[in-house]
């Protein structure tokens, strides 16, 4: 459900769901990891991050939590290490998020040096309806739109187009259609990948620092809170109401 492949010095890493819109397991998301690590250890200079299919990707697979309530903890620590790790690559990171990029899927935007969406993409955090806090994604949003975009897009459930989204600090280039964005991030990709690779994860390096966004104690305040509403009454009474209305 995650697939890797070389373009050049571009490591390629899909998302490859797209029956379930690239709904992320847990699966998905330690195959996610691994297969960025292998791109990157195997020599790729620049990592693009897209998803097969229609979308980018639609938050975590829901029916495997509405099943297996506790299964929503997983996802949440998962979700958490794969932002982390992608922040934290020695290599830059390129984000193709067209279609759509949701709760989740919108997290993992998180973690991209460089977003490319597109106009009629539909991005956002949804998941206060679902009594669940998409406070595991405020330490890096946080650092990546500025606290005052970061507060309304986390409280607000509603959701935003692609040129919103560049406004708000959520994606940096909004493409005319998903062709376009999955051509434009690749274009990025490759030119990154042609600059000098020291410098850039120096840069990396300095710039994780600064922002503060991947301090442990941050990530671990974040993920906390999330994970102190798994299991919790609200959450469960939602969930359930949410997927009989589907």
């Amino acid at each position: 459900m995650v697939v890797g492949e070389r373009r050049g010095e571009v490591g390629v890493v899909r998302l490859e769901r797209p029956e379930r819109r690239n709904a992320l397991t847990e699966g998905m998301l330690e195959g996610l990891s691994a297969e960025v690590g292998r791109q990157v250890s195997g020599g790729a200079r620049a990592v693009l991050l897209c998803g097969a299919g229609p979308v980018f990707c639609a938050g975590f697979d829901m029916a495997a939590v509405l099943d297996e309530p506790a299964r929503l903890g997983g996802l949440l620590r998962g979700l958490a290490g794969v932002v982390r790790g992608l922040r934290l690559s020695p290599v830059p990171v390129v984000i193709a998020a067209h279609g759509a990029a949701i709760a989740g899927g919108c997290a993992l935007l998180c973690g991209g040096d460089v977003v490319v969406t597109e106009a009629g993409a539909r991005l956002g955090y949804p998941v206060v309806r679902l009594g669940i806090s998409p406070a595991v994604t405020g330490p890096g949003l946080g650092a990546s739109a500025g606290w005052g975009p970061a507060r309304e897009r986390l409280l607000d459930p509603g959701l935003i187009g692609g040129a919103a989204a560049v406004r708000a600090g959520i994606a940096h280039e909004c493409a005319a259609d998903a062709a376009a964005c999955l051509a434009r991030a690749g274009a990025v990709a490759q030119e990154l990948a042609r600059k000098p690779a020291g410098a850039l994860d120096a840069t990396k390096a300095l710039l994780a620092e600064l922002d503060g966004s991947m301090d442990e104690g941050r990530v671990r305040l974040a993920l906390g809170v999330s994970l102190g509403l798994v299991g919790g009454d609200e959450q469960a009474r939602l969930v359930a109401a949410a997927w009989s209305k589907a």
